[in-house]
């Protein structure tokens, strides 16, 4: 036998005689990470990324969670949870901030960035509004790899997380419009629905979207006479064949919107404000027109409001009067209800891990993934997101092509 052969022969044995494509296939090593959980620092955010079953599915996954002492505490988690859960508890939040990975829900602040070593993963929400230059230029010399929840698309063009907590602030505002309405000081002492011999309540909502289409299912469910008002007939169309015939619509005239506002016990501001713009649909003057005692809940205020009367408010002081009508404006009520909330967070976070363990790391998943490359606007400190760079004059890059080699 010649040698030539003889290697082939032995060649062929140790590698089962595989077509030469399959030799070339390289298995993706699976990236186990640490992943820190710290406590909210922010006013008022009691909600929490990661709830102790999820903390409990990724440690079994290998993965070492971190905790700090607290962080659940105000959505009914409990430090006994956690760490029954498999998680390391701390007692600040100094070590958290050393993890491969922090889930936080709210965007860090200076403080919390000067804590972090460099190179990590941020996942949180980004709340461009808010933020200056000197917040990014923080982020940007930590060469960290920033993942905005918020601007993260799936296969079917949706924000997953942004649809979850949408559900539940659009089922929150029926629920406090209903709270406020029943109160003689703030409302009209009556109880929002429809009930025999009673006229039913009236709510119109602004906006035909995920928080008006939950907050229109609620509403008819407790046999309310709802009306929903939006430019987009397309979407006033979806939200009618989802919800209920029995729901009225109509596209925003002034003239039908103000005859409908007259009458209404709840009006609920739920238009999504494109470009971050604020767009007034409803005038000071059609609020001096609505009955005394009726409810406003401004979904919207995040992004300017609805209402011309409206004003951020925030848990511990909500409300506040206008003509007579109660505004509610707090820009994130779905922490009020921070236990349900923490938990549509944590269902998108713990299968993200995972899915990016099973990647191999975070540029081999942007590749594949094109709906999270949507939500990274720093990657290795390099500012990938054109608004952020055109608003505060930073340089920007390209991430299509900082992941090039990756492809």
């Amino acid at each position: 036998m010649s040698a030539q052969n003889s290697s082939f022969i032995r060649m062929s044995s140790s590698e089962k005689l595989m077509p030469q494509e399959e030799l070339l296939m390289t298995k993706v090593k699976k990236e186990n990470f640490t992943i820190g959980i710290p406590k909210e620092t922010v006013l008022q955010e009691v909600r929490v990324s990661l709830v102790p079953s999820a903390v409990a599915l990724l440690t079994e996954n290998g993965h070492r969670i971190r905790v700090e002492r607290g962080a659940g505490n105000k959505a009914n988690f409990s430090d006994r949870e956690y760490a029954e859960a498999g998680a390391e508890l701390f007692d600040s939040s100094a070590e958290i901030y050393q993890s491969d990975i922090v889930i936080k829900v709210a965007p860090p602040t200076i403080e919390e960035i000067a804590l972090m070593k460099k190179r990590i993963i941020l996942i949180s929400a980004l709340h461009n509004r808010a933020q200056n230059r000197q917040y990014f230029k923080a982020l940007m010399a930590k060469k960290i790899t920033a993942l905005s929840y918020e601007h993260i698309n799936n296969s079917t063009n949706e924000h997953p997380i942004l649809h979850s907590i949408s559900e539940i602030a659009g089922t929150t505002s029926i629920l406090v419009a209903a709270h406020y309405l029943s109160l003689p000081n703030w409302g009209r002492g009556k109880m929002l629905g429809g009930f025999t011999g009673i006229n039913p309540s009236e709510v119109v909502i602004l906006g035909a979207g995920t928080v008006a289409e939950s907050a229109a299912r609620t509403a008819v469910g407790l046999g309310c006479l709802v009306k929903v008002f939006d430019n987009s007939i397309t979407k006033l169309r979806r939200l009618k064949n989802n919800v209920n015939d029995r729901v009225f619509t109509s596209i925003i005239q002034p003239d039908v919107l103000s005859h409908s506002l007259k009458s209404a016990d709840v009006i609920i501001g739920a238009l999504y404000i494109k470009n971050e713009y604020t767009m007034h649909v409803v005038s000071d003057e059609m609020v001096r027109d609505m009955k005394q005692g009726s409810i406003i809940v401004d979904v919207s205020i995040d992004r300017g409001g609805c209402f011309e009367t409206s004003r951020p408010t925030n848990h511990l002081d909500p409300v506040y009067q206008v003509h007579g009508v109660t505004h509610y404006c707090v820009p994130n009520i779905s922490a009020r209800t921070p236990h349900t909330a923490s938990y549509a967070l944590s269902n998108y976070f713990a299968p993200f891990i995972l899915e990016l363990s099973n990647a191999g790391g975070i540029a081999q998943l942007l590749v594949e993934e094109q709906g999270i490359r949507k939500g990274i606007y720093l990657y290795n400190g390099k500012l990938t997101f054109s608004r952020i760079a055109e608003r505060f004059k930073l340089s920007f890059q390209d991430l299509n092509l900082l992941l090039a080699t990756f492809r």
